[in-house]
């Protein structure tokens, strides 16, 4: 039976969502929260296992949701691509990582478009979530997805692109409450996923081409990823002028109009702020265009795991030890407080970087009792939790969870280099 609007608003199509990832996940839980029926894919079992039996496996998305969820009976999950022909409607939430040049890796959104278009129902709509550069879901997508279905995109077939914008953790805004950008190949595939997405997402915002949704998503991130790095090379300034850039940054938050805060770390995590820039960078290489600016930005946030691993050497220093030996605990393995997401974290780099200089290195986080596979650090994969002690030289605070305790952490009158402003300024801690 074709998509129509009215099938929408009578909740009658079923969306299949591939990735049930960080975004996925919670777009099928919102999806079915609803009314509509959703069939989950995913190539990891154990992702798939845990959807059937109705539980959450992401710290951030209650249990009791998920089996909320799960009691409608409308939630299913799959690794067989074989389901997509019960789909109305087919939402693309795969990753879209970098490669060693920093160039963009489109291959999952290829070899998912390559596996889903021979089982693609006529008038069936498709929806890329994935963030990527300007001009994918046309010059990529469409013509993949032609060639492969043997149906035509407009006829047939309907495409569009709508960026993902979750924040993992976000207490105050989730996926049914972040205005979703929507950006259609043609009038009916935009009419039919404004419909669609309208009865999960309470604001629903309809551009002009699929090309300014996807723009739209980059920049953004690379507004974010600009700012930090701004604070960052301010804190490099304020550190030997001996001021607290944190009281800088204060200080200049009480102007009423003008300025936006944001605040230094020790580098950049996340899928999106160390990875969506350089989307941009790439593609505008096509026209001629140098984006010294954005890829400034991004030299200064990748230099700050070096720059941490220059102060836990002198914290170490300082009491007159080497940093070949000694033991060093990461407090934080995530990229953000309080979620358990260790995408591009920049903690599994200075694990990295300290090793290498010849430090023992163990890590200590409540939310990630074992570190998993991932691209580029899967030699870390098997690690334990280990719990805070005294038998440590240095901790090193990369990740202010809230259920640390600043008293405890204290306690131990192990020398701590914080790069979360998180504990009270005391003779045991260095910032950085």
């Amino acid at each position: 039976m074709p998509l129509t609007i009215d099938r929408i608003h009578s909740n009658e199509c079923i969306i299949g969502i591939i990735g049930m990832g960080y975004v996925g996940f919670p777009l099928a839980l919102t999806f079915v929260e609803a009314g509509f029926p959703v069939i989950g894919f995913d190539i990891d079992q154990k992702k798939v296992e845990a959807i059937s039996k109705g539980e959450s496996y992401f710290k951030h998305i209650p249990e009791s949701r998920s089996r909320e969820v799960f009691s409608k009976k409308l939630l299913s999950a799959t690794s067989s691509y074989e389901e997509i022909s019960k789909c109305d409607a087919v939402i693309i939430c795969v990753p879209t990582p970098l490669d060693h040049h920093l160039e963009p890796d489109l291959q999952y959104i290829i070899q998912t478009a390559e596996a889903i278009a021979p089982y693609l129902a006529p008038n069936t709509l498709v929806s890329l979530e994935s963030t990527t550069w300007p001009g994918t879901t046309e010059e990529v997508l469409l013509p993949l997805l032609e060639a492969k279905s043997q149906r035509r995109i407009g006829k047939d077939l309907y495409l569009c692109f709508s960026p993902e914008r979750e924040d993992p953790g976000n207490k105050k805004y989730g996926t049914k409450t972040i205005p979703k950008l929507v950006g259609g190949v043609d009038e009916e595939s935009l009419s039919l996923a404004v419909a669609l997405y309208s009865k999960a997402v309470l604001h629903v915002v309809p551009v002009s081409t699929t090309r300014v949704a996807e723009l739209a998503k980059l920049f953004e991130n690379i507004f974010r990823s600009v700012n930090i790095a701004l604070v960052n090379e301010l804190k490099l300034i304020c550190d030997p002028m001996n001021i607290d850039v944190f009281e800088v940054i204060r200080a200049a938050g009480t102007k009423p109009f003008g300025f936006m805060p944001f605040w230094p770390g020790p580098g950049l995590g996340g899928h999106c702020i160390p990875i969506d820039p350089f989307y941009l960078t790439w593609k505008a290489k096509e026209y001629g265009i140098s984006t010294r600016f954005i890829e400034l930005a991004g030299e200064i946030n990748r230099s700050m795991p070096k720059y941490v691993v220059s102060k836990v050497q002198d914290c170490l220093n300082y009491y007159s030890k080497s940093l070949k030996g000694s033991r060093i605990l990461i407090l934080g393995l995530s990229y953000k407080s309080d979620i358990d997401d260790m995408r591009e974290s920049p903690s599994l780099e200075l694990i990295h970087l300290l090793e290498k200089k010849g430090a023992i290195c163990d890590y200590h986080d409540p939310l990630v009792p074992e570190i998993g596979l991932s691209r580029e650090y899967n030699d870390l994969a098997g690690r334990i939790s280990q719990p805070l002690s005294s038998n440590y030289d240095c901790f090193l605070l990369a990740t202010a969870h809230s259920s640390f305790s600043k008293d405890e952490i204290m306690s131990y009158a192990v020398p701590i280099v914080d790069t979360r402003n998180f504990l009270p300024k005391q003779r045991l801690v260095f910032t950085a």
